[in-house]
């Protein structure tokens, strides 16, 4: 367990190793903390694909509050976690990214040229759940980073043609893989014929891909 310096405040971090030299810091969603069931699952299926994992709390989660951070905090806070993460496993490869909120405060730092290897997006809320026209995607084209966006088709806060069109305004870095029947917490209804189990696996199996390539690249 660490804790991590932000500003006069700290936050607390823990490191799930997988004996790797590729770190993924993992940022929670907005209703989430660093040990929720879903940044758990996450963990456990990146580092059977052999990636350590840096999982952390946002400040106000650490004072126990209901208010996201500000997006300026937000994103220090991953900036900070990430600065640990570097001097205290000098890892070869760093991917950023998160879960709904979390991923898009890395997704913003990613857009304003943050030095990382690459940017993972765990349901990427593309817009509030029933207000389709306030899209969070002005900044999404101008990541150059390798990026990977993992969205469910039942996503609440991820139309999917809304973010097809988005994606035709990025470039050749954005990989999408849609999630057939997942939902944004990647829960999938029993009528789909799937198990949350097997979305996991996917998720897993997507990311161990992506991750070869851009490992290979990065070195």
């Amino acid at each position: 367990m660490w804790r991590v310096g932000v500003g006069d405040d700290e936050v607390t971090a823990e490191h799930d190793s997988a004996s790797s030299p590729i770190v993924f810091v993992c940022a929670h969603g907005a209703g989430g903390s660093m040990s929720d069931r879903g940044m758990l699952a996450v963990s456990r299926v990146m580092r059977e694909q052999g990636v350590d994992v840096v999982r952390f709390n946002f400040l106000y989660k650490e004072k126990r509050s209901g208010r996201p951070d500000p997006m300026p905090l937000l994103k220090k806070t991953v900036e900070a976690v990430v600065a640990r993460a570097r001097d205290e496993l000098r890892p070869e490869v760093v991917i950023i990214g998160g879960r709904s909120m979390g991923g898009r405060a890395a997704s913003m730092l990613a857009a304003e040229g943050f030095a990382c290897d690459g940017l993972l997006l765990l349901a990427y809320p593309l817009h509030p759940a029933g207000k389709p026209d306030q899209l969070r995607d002005a900044h999404l084209p101008k990541i150059q980073m390798p990026v990977l966006c993992l969205n469910g088709t039942r996503d609440a806060l991820c139309r999917r043609d809304l973010m097809d069109a988005v994606l035709e305004r990025v470039g050749p870095n954005w990989t999408m893989h849609w999630l057939a029947g997942a939902d944004h917490s990647f829960h999938v209804l029993k009528s789909s014929g799937r198990t949350d189990a097997e979305v996991l696996a996917e998720i897993g199996e997507a990311s161990r891909v992506w991750v070869e390539r851009l490992a290979r690249v990065a070195r």
